[in-house]
Protein backbone atom coordinates (compact mmCIF):
# COMPACT_ATOMS: atom_id res chain seq x y z
CA UNK A 1 0.00 0.00 0.00
CA UNK A 2 2.50 2.29 1.12
CA UNK A 3 6.03 2.35 2.15
CA UNK A 4 4.97 2.64 5.97
CA UNK A 5 2.03 0.82 5.93
CA UNK A 6 1.30 -2.62 3.91
CA UNK A 7 -2.14 -3.84 2.99
CA UNK A 8 -2.78 -7.22 2.18
CA UNK A 9 -6.08 -9.49 1.56
CA UNK A 10 -7.20 -12.74 1.91
CA UNK A 11 -10.19 -13.22 1.18
CA UNK A 12 -12.86 -10.98 3.25
CA UNK A 13 -9.61 -10.68 5.55
CA UNK A 14 -7.99 -7.49 5.84
CA UNK A 15 -4.30 -7.32 7.06
CA UNK A 16 -2.98 -3.94 7.96
CA UNK A 17 0.86 -4.27 8.87
CA UNK A 18 3.18 -1.71 10.47
CA UNK A 19 6.00 -1.67 7.88
CA UNK A 20 8.88 -0.07 9.07
CA UNK A 21 11.02 -3.03 10.57
CA UNK A 22 14.62 -0.86 10.54
CA UNK A 23 12.71 1.59 12.97
CA UNK A 24 11.33 -1.46 15.11
CA UNK A 25 7.80 -0.34 13.63
CA UNK A 26 8.06 3.35 15.52
CA UNK A 27 5.11 5.22 14.93
CA UNK A 28 5.52 8.40 12.60
CA UNK A 29 4.05 11.05 11.32
CA UNK A 30 3.51 9.59 7.77
CA UNK A 31 2.66 6.01 9.39
CA UNK A 32 -0.09 7.24 11.16
CA UNK A 33 -1.88 9.42 8.37
CA UNK A 34 -1.20 6.54 6.12
CA UNK A 35 -3.10 3.81 8.78
CA UNK A 36 -5.31 6.41 9.15
CA UNK A 37 -5.74 6.24 5.59
CA UNK A 38 -6.23 2.53 5.68
CA UNK A 39 -8.59 2.28 8.06
CA UNK A 40 -11.12 5.01 5.97
CA UNK A 41 -10.32 2.98 3.17
CA UNK A 42 -11.01 -0.25 4.56
CA UNK A 43 -14.66 1.41 6.61
CA UNK A 44 -15.70 1.85 3.09
CA UNK A 45 -15.30 -1.42 1.72
CA UNK A 46 -17.97 -3.97 1.69
CA UNK A 47 -15.87 -6.82 0.79
CA UNK A 48 -13.90 -6.42 4.26
CA UNK A 49 -15.18 -8.63 6.76
CA UNK A 50 -12.37 -8.79 9.47
CA UNK A 51 -9.39 -6.40 9.78
CA UNK A 52 -6.11 -7.70 11.71
CA UNK A 53 -2.88 -5.42 12.90
CA UNK A 54 0.03 -6.11 12.90
CA UNK A 55 3.61 -5.33 12.73
CA UNK A 56 7.01 -5.88 10.73
CA UNK A 57 8.70 -8.64 12.60
CA UNK A 58 10.36 -8.64 14.85
CA UNK A 59 8.26 -6.46 17.16
CA UNK A 60 4.56 -4.97 16.89
CA UNK A 61 5.98 -1.10 17.78
CA UNK A 62 8.48 0.62 19.24
CA UNK A 63 5.92 3.33 19.94
CA UNK A 64 6.02 7.18 18.86
CA UNK A 65 8.92 7.75 16.50
CA UNK A 66 11.44 10.51 18.01
CA UNK A 67 14.75 10.56 16.16
CA UNK A 68 17.19 10.41 18.70
CA UNK A 69 20.54 10.42 18.11
CA UNK A 70 23.35 8.05 19.89
CA UNK A 71 24.83 10.05 22.77
CA UNK A 72 21.88 11.88 23.74
CA UNK A 73 21.33 12.68 27.40
CA UNK A 74 18.12 11.80 29.28
CA UNK A 75 16.88 15.75 29.10
CA UNK A 76 17.66 15.60 25.65
CA UNK A 77 16.02 12.71 24.85
CA UNK A 78 13.09 13.93 26.87
CA UNK A 79 12.85 17.57 25.20
CA UNK A 80 12.97 15.77 21.55
CA UNK A 81 9.94 13.88 22.51
CA UNK A 82 8.18 16.62 24.18
CA UNK A 83 8.86 18.62 20.79
CA UNK A 84 6.60 15.85 18.83
CA UNK A 85 4.20 15.53 21.65
CA UNK A 86 1.21 17.44 20.29
CA UNK A 87 1.35 16.76 16.41
CA UNK A 88 1.65 12.84 17.62
CA UNK A 89 -1.37 12.68 19.39
CA UNK A 90 -3.56 14.60 16.87
CA UNK A 91 -2.28 11.86 14.16
CA UNK A 92 -2.37 9.17 16.68
CA UNK A 93 -5.80 9.98 17.99
CA UNK A 94 -7.03 10.03 14.24
CA UNK A 95 -5.96 6.66 13.03
CA UNK A 96 -6.94 5.22 16.92
CA UNK A 97 -10.30 6.62 16.26
CA UNK A 98 -11.09 5.13 12.96
CA UNK A 99 -9.84 1.97 13.61
CA UNK A 100 -11.88 1.54 16.84
CA UNK A 101 -15.12 2.44 14.63
CA UNK A 102 -14.54 0.27 12.10
CA UNK A 103 -17.59 -1.60 11.48
CA UNK A 104 -15.63 -4.96 10.90
CA UNK A 105 -14.05 -7.00 13.82
CA UNK A 106 -10.67 -5.91 14.08
CA UNK A 107 -8.03 -8.33 15.65
CA UNK A 108 -4.24 -7.06 17.15
CA UNK A 109 -1.82 -9.57 16.16
CA UNK A 110 0.99 -8.82 18.48
CA UNK A 111 3.62 -10.56 17.46
CA UNK A 112 6.37 -9.09 19.60
CA UNK A 113 7.02 -6.05 22.02
CA UNK A 114 4.31 -2.94 22.05
CA UNK A 115 5.19 -0.46 23.47
CA UNK A 116 3.78 3.09 24.51
CA UNK A 117 1.56 4.28 21.47
CA UNK A 118 1.87 0.71 20.02
CA UNK A 119 0.24 -0.85 22.62
CA UNK A 120 -2.36 1.72 22.48
CA UNK A 121 -2.94 0.87 19.39
CA UNK A 122 -3.54 -2.57 20.54
CA UNK A 123 -6.50 -1.19 22.53
CA UNK A 124 -8.51 0.21 20.04
CA UNK A 125 -8.95 -3.23 18.35
CA UNK A 126 -11.98 -5.79 19.05
CA UNK A 127 -9.44 -8.96 20.22
CA UNK A 128 -5.63 -8.93 20.95
CA UNK A 129 -3.62 -12.06 20.13
CA UNK A 130 -0.48 -12.18 21.38
CA UNK A 131 2.47 -13.68 21.15
CA UNK A 132 4.21 -15.61 24.43
CA UNK A 133 7.19 -14.29 24.42
CA UNK A 134 6.36 -10.26 23.71
CA UNK A 135 6.45 -7.76 26.56
CA UNK A 136 3.85 -4.70 27.00
CA UNK A 137 4.83 -1.03 28.53
CA UNK A 138 3.96 2.17 28.73
CA UNK A 139 7.17 4.32 29.29
CA UNK A 140 5.36 8.03 29.00
CA UNK A 141 5.76 9.16 32.12
CA UNK A 142 9.17 8.06 32.44
CA UNK A 143 10.11 10.25 29.52
CA UNK A 144 8.57 13.36 31.15
CA UNK A 145 4.43 13.28 29.63
CA UNK A 146 1.23 11.80 30.31
CA UNK A 147 -0.17 8.94 27.92
CA UNK A 148 -2.98 10.47 25.44
CA UNK A 149 -6.23 10.68 26.57
CA UNK A 150 -7.62 8.39 24.17
CA UNK A 151 -5.35 5.17 25.35
CA UNK A 152 -5.56 6.36 28.98
CA UNK A 153 -9.52 6.01 28.97
CA UNK A 154 -9.33 2.66 27.18
CA UNK A 155 -7.67 1.33 29.89
CA UNK A 156 -9.57 2.66 32.62
CA UNK A 157 -12.43 1.21 30.81
CA UNK A 158 -10.79 -2.24 29.94
CA UNK A 159 -8.98 -2.79 33.34
CA UNK A 160 -10.55 0.04 35.88
CA UNK A 161 -8.22 3.40 37.70
CA UNK A 162 -6.37 0.90 39.51
CA UNK A 163 -4.83 -1.16 37.45
CA UNK A 164 -4.79 1.79 34.72
CA UNK A 165 -2.61 3.72 37.34
CA UNK A 166 -0.12 0.64 37.58
CA UNK A 167 0.26 0.46 34.16
CA UNK A 168 0.73 4.01 33.22
CA UNK A 169 2.23 5.62 36.22
CA UNK A 170 4.17 2.66 37.04
CA UNK A 171 5.82 1.93 33.62
CA UNK A 172 6.26 -1.14 34.03
CA UNK A 173 6.79 -3.99 31.89
CA UNK A 174 4.18 -6.79 31.44
CA UNK A 175 4.65 -10.62 29.79
CA UNK A 176 1.06 -10.84 27.75
CA UNK A 177 0.37 -13.87 30.45
CA UNK A 178 0.12 -10.90 32.71
CA UNK A 179 -1.91 -8.56 30.42
CA UNK A 180 -4.03 -11.85 29.15
CA UNK A 181 -4.48 -12.00 32.82
CA UNK A 182 -6.19 -8.49 33.40
CA UNK A 183 -8.05 -9.03 30.06
CA UNK A 184 -6.05 -6.61 27.94
CA UNK A 185 -5.29 -9.82 25.72
CA UNK A 186 -7.47 -12.42 24.41
CA UNK A 187 -5.67 -15.25 24.06
CA UNK A 188 -1.19 -15.77 23.99
CA UNK A 189 0.15 -18.45 21.83
CA UNK A 190 3.57 -18.96 20.65
CA UNK A 191 5.26 -16.69 18.28
CA UNK A 192 5.45 -19.61 15.76
CA UNK A 193 1.98 -20.10 15.80
CA UNK A 194 0.27 -16.99 16.62
CA UNK A 195 -0.64 -16.24 12.90
CA UNK A 196 -2.05 -19.56 12.46
CA UNK A 197 -4.56 -18.62 15.28
CA UNK A 198 -5.42 -15.02 14.52
CA UNK A 199 -6.09 -16.05 11.17
CA UNK A 200 -8.49 -19.30 12.19
CA UNK A 201 -9.87 -17.04 14.70
CA UNK A 202 -11.19 -14.36 11.64
CA UNK A 203 -11.91 -16.93 9.19
CA UNK A 204 -14.39 -17.85 12.29
CA UNK A 205 -15.45 -14.50 12.59
CA UNK A 206 -16.04 -13.47 9.23
CA UNK A 207 -18.14 -16.79 8.53
CA UNK A 208 -20.83 -15.00 11.09
CA UNK A 209 -23.71 -12.50 9.65
CA UNK A 210 -22.24 -9.48 9.51
CA UNK A 211 -24.86 -7.55 10.68
CA UNK A 212 -25.54 -9.07 13.42
CA UNK A 213 -22.02 -9.03 14.10
CA UNK A 214 -21.18 -4.95 13.70
CA UNK A 215 -24.85 -4.30 15.61
CA UNK A 216 -23.16 -6.05 18.64
CA UNK A 217 -19.86 -4.59 18.25
CA UNK A 218 -21.65 -0.90 18.19
CA UNK A 219 -23.76 -1.52 20.81
CA UNK A 220 -21.32 -3.27 23.16
CA UNK A 221 -18.35 -0.24 22.53
CA UNK A 222 -21.29 2.58 22.68
CA UNK A 223 -22.29 1.07 26.53
CA UNK A 224 -18.81 0.87 27.20
CA UNK A 225 -18.43 4.76 26.70
CA UNK A 226 -21.62 5.56 28.13
CA UNK A 227 -23.21 3.04 30.18
CA UNK A 228 -26.40 3.73 28.73
CA UNK A 229 -27.35 1.61 25.90
CA UNK A 230 -29.07 4.36 23.84
CA UNK A 231 -27.62 2.60 20.44
CA UNK A 232 -30.20 1.41 18.02
CA UNK A 233 -29.90 4.26 15.75
CA UNK A 234 -25.94 4.11 15.69
CA UNK A 235 -26.97 0.79 14.25
CA UNK A 236 -28.57 2.21 10.93
CA UNK A 237 -26.71 1.73 7.46
CA UNK A 238 -24.35 -0.85 8.04
CA UNK A 239 -22.68 -1.65 4.24
CA UNK A 240 -24.08 -4.66 3.12
CA UNK A 241 -21.73 -7.59 3.22
CA UNK A 242 -24.22 -10.53 3.34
Amino acid sequence: MTDNVALSRSGPIATVTLNRPDRRNSLSDEMLAELAAAFAGLRDDAGTRVVIVTGAPPIFSAGADAPFKKGMSEAERRQMFLARKSQFRRLFERANTLLEGLEQATIAMINGHAVGGGWGLTLACDFRFAAAEAELWIPEVDLGVPLGVASTTRFVRLVGPARAKEIIMGCGRYSTAEAQAWGLVHQVVPGADLGVAVMAYAERLAAKPFRALAEAKARINAIARTGIPEVNAMTEGFLDRG
